[in-house]
């Protein structure tokens, strides 16, 4: 199994608009021979770029609950600033159903029809489930990035490994641990978690219904292997760790009703308890092995969008420098620009914190094998 490492270049401590905590990743010169309209191979250009876009008209957009629904998040704005860049355009927002990437991925199965033009919110383990269940490279199209002029801004290592760019990364967070200093002191390690002084201190998610779940589950098959990360859920299980199906019910529910004194959650936890005037003695940042699981967001567009300039437009906008700050500061993750393409206010820069090392499990190892690992976690550790 093939460990996609991204080492911190400033630590685990605070960091000032987190610049270069992502390594370059050896590209090499694969573009050079590239002929003048496709790929070195000889393949059309995908979607060329239109003398007169059209950027009139409905455009929907599907994304999880948080991003519009919670008080302060980013979709509102983003809809307001969008339509008011593309006075002709309305943007529609989509709830994500419950069954998450997969309710797409049946209805391709089916022949069904996908009323949608974009999904925002889209991870690796979610491009990897398409491409088990669908031909290689369906329900989302590839991109034509000569039409997303800010695309070059993205910062290197969030490519996401998707072969048939698909894909590309709106924003990033780090997967740690946040615990309450004056309940437990800081584990340091995977195997701490499993001492006595954390009996029934930990709580994490369902990977079946939540990205965090599934994100620190990966995260511990990176740490103990394909053989050996049952047998540390059953320990962890034996020392009383609680799983809940979501990130909502476990942290906004149980951890913050101070019902135990940890929780799988995200490194820039103290953003948002700054931001909302909590006691941050009860959001330490923790990174187990000095890690944390580097976990990019992206947004695609359907094979089937109609409103597929506007959808260009869309891509484009939410890498623009208010868009990734508003996005970075209310859904508190990084955004996914250069420094240089984003002013953050300085309580994100104060608050969030980047591991020492970040770890993902990249596209080529998670490819075949992620809905068992996560069919045999649910199956010991879930149904229990």
């Amino acid at each position: 199994m093939r460990r996609r490492t991204f080492v911190g270049t400033l630590g685990g401590g605070a960091i000032a608009g987190f610049a270069g905590c992502l390594s370059r990743e050896d590209t090499g010169d694969e573009d050079e021979d590239e002929n003048e309209n496709g790929d070195a191979n000889g393949d059309e250009t995908p979607d060329p770029a239109p003398e007169n876009p059209d950027l009139e008209g409905t455009l929907e957009v599907v994304t999880y609950e948080s991003m519009i629904d919670e008080e302060t998040a980013a979709g509102p704005w983003l809809k307001e600033a969008f339509e008011s860049e593309f006075p002709d355009a309305e943007l529609e927002w989509t709830l994500l159903p419950d069954q998450g990437i997969n309710y797409y991925i049946n209805s391709a199965e089916q022949g069904e029809a996908i009323d949608a033009d974009v999904y925002l919110g889209l991870n690796i383990d979610d491009l990897v489930s398409v491409d088990d269940n669908l031909a290689e490279g369906g329900l989302f199209r590839e991109l034509n990035t000569d039409r997303i002029e800010r695309s070059g801004r993205i910062r290197d290592g969030l490519d996401m490994g998707d072969p048939h760019d698909r894909v590309l990364a709106y924003d990033t967070g780090y997967i740690s641990l946040v615990y309450d200093e004056n309940e437990v002191d800081e584990p340091q390690t995977f195997e701490d978690l499993l001492e006595s002084d954390y009996e029934d201190a930990l709580l994490a998610q369902n990977a079946q219904t939540s990205d965090p779940g599934q994100a620190f589950l990966l995260w511990t098959i990176d740490a103990f292997g394909e053989d050996g990360y049952l047998d540390y859920w059953r320990e962890l299980q034996d020392n009383g760790v609680r799983v809940l199906d979501s990130w909502n019910d476990s942290y906004n529910g149980a951890y913050m009703n101070e019902e135990r004194p940890m929780v799988v959650s995200y490194s820039t936890d103290q953003v948002f308890a700054s931001m909302s005037g909590h006691d941050l003695s009860r959001h330490q940042v923790g990174f187990l092995n000095d890690q944390g699981y580097a976990n990019p967001e992206g947004m695609a567009i359907f094979e089937d969008a109609e409103q597929l300039d506007l959808a260009y437009a869309f891509l484009d906008f939410a890498l623009s420098n208010d868009a990734q700050a508003e996005i970075a500061e209310r859904n508190v993750q990084f955004p996914a620009v250069e420094d240089e393409h984003v002013d953050l206010d300085e309580e994100f820069d104060q608050y969030a914190y980047v591991p020492p090392e970040a770890v993902t499990l990249g596209y080529d190892d998670l490819r075949g094998n992620v809905d068992d690992w996560v069919d045999e976690w649910a199956r010991e550790i879930a149904s229990q």
